[in-house]
């Protein structure tokens, strides 16, 4: 058996605490906490809200202004970007996708 030289060492109540456990999860004696981990992860997954969820009731309260005189949209990311971001003059990339 391989020994860890650099683990700290454990007295000799936590080993004999570690043997008494390891004996009774073997012996077939259910741990007592085992089950109430899963309840508490199953109440914890019915509260996220998962992607594609009907949002239809939400309402927004994000005002969406047009694109400006001074602002173009990039073809590679789809970004609005202002002119000043572009790549070359009159190009619709901009400098980083460039």
């Amino acid at each position: 058996m391989a020994t860890d030289y650099d683990a700290s060492r454990k007295t000799e109540d936590e080993q004999k605490e570690e043997s008494l456990e390891a004996r009774r999860l073997t012996s077939g004696e259910q741990d007592k906490t085992s089950g109430q981990v899963d309840v508490d992860e199953t109440e914890l997954a019915e509260s996220y809200e998962l992607p594609g969820a009907d949002l239809s009731s939400e309402t927004l309260s994000i005002e969406v202004t047009p694109e400006q005189a001074d602002e173009f949209v990039c073809q590679s990311c789809f970004l609005v970007q202002h002119t000043s971001r572009r790549s070359a003059p009159g190009s619709m990339i901009c400098n980083d996708c460039d």
